[in-house]
């Protein structure tokens, strides 16, 4: 599966991590959602089938990590670096980006690495690790029970950024005039059933047009309400021819096809 550009330089740095399920569970974290390279820091080894029973079929993310002495070593080629932490202090970040505002900035940093940057399971990072990063990242969360372990923090911030930086596959949106023309096709099939007791066309498919944009459509779905309407206009012609006695000589096309 082809990889996008900015979601195949991310890499996940883990600070010292305590033990080897939580690598495991970072590992298929990262990798359903297209992120690969994983970084650890410190000299500690851990229990290999720890991490395997966690990963499962991610488990070569942890077979190819990088591994650094410090954190500053992790962070040396990267040309942008953020520090996951929810806590606040006169020696920490005066701001920090919410996981779509990380997404947003990544999209308009020139190519390179960007670190994400992930402390201690019991602690976070420290004040001088979290200097080392150029922002801050946070997850919003409850003040009654703010914590999150190790993964789900990486699962948050990795599903953000693959939601905002991965190509839609399968969908196509529609463009204005495309979004006009259907909303024409519903202002004509209700003129078609005799909706309107005045001059109200233009007004009812300015109506729909602007409902419409909102939902932000794929050209399978214009089609689909296309249908619908259309069926909704024959239907009542077809009413009315055999309530007149004439027979009627077109079929109605099923819009959920």
């Amino acid at each position: 599966m082809e990889k996008h550009p900015n979601l195949s330089r991310i890499r996940i740095v883990l600070v010292e991590p305590q033990d080897g399920a939580n690598i495991g569970s970072v590992c298929r974290a990262m990798k359903t959602m297209g992120i690969t390279e994983l970084a650890i820091t410190g000299t500690k080894e851990y229990d290999e089938n720890r991490v395997r029973t966690l990963a499962l079929h991610a488990y070569d993310l942890y077979e190819s990590h990088l591994r650094f002495e410090n954190l500053q070593q992790a962070l040396a080629d990267t040309v942008l670096s953020v520090g996951a932490s929810r806590r606040r202090g006169k020696n920490r970040k005066y701001f920090a980006l919410l996981p779509e505002q990380l997404a947003q900035r990544i999209a308009q940093t020139g190519a390179g690495t960007v670190a994400i940057v992930f402390g201690r399971e019991a602690d976070g990072l420290t004040d001088a690790e979290l200097a080392l990063c150029h922002m801050g990242v946070r997850i919003p969360t409850s003040d009654a029970f703010p914590s999150l372990n190790l993964s789900q923090a990486v699962q948050i911030i990795t599903y953000t950024l693959y939601r905002e930086l991965a190509p839609s596959l399968g969908f196509t949106p529609i463009v204005e005039t495309r979004l006009q023309e259907v909303a024409q096709t519903i202002g004509e099939s209700f003129d078609k059933i005799h909706f309107y007791k005045q001059d109200e066309q233009s007004e009812v498919e300015r109506f729909f047009r602007d409902i419409l944009a909102r939902a932000t459509l794929s050209e399978k779905e214009a089609k689909r309400i296309e249908k619908m309407f259309i069926k909704m206009a024959r239907l009542k012609v077809h009413k009315d021819i055999a309530e007149a006695g004439a027979p009627s000589g077109d079929e109605i096309e099923n819009p959920m096809e």
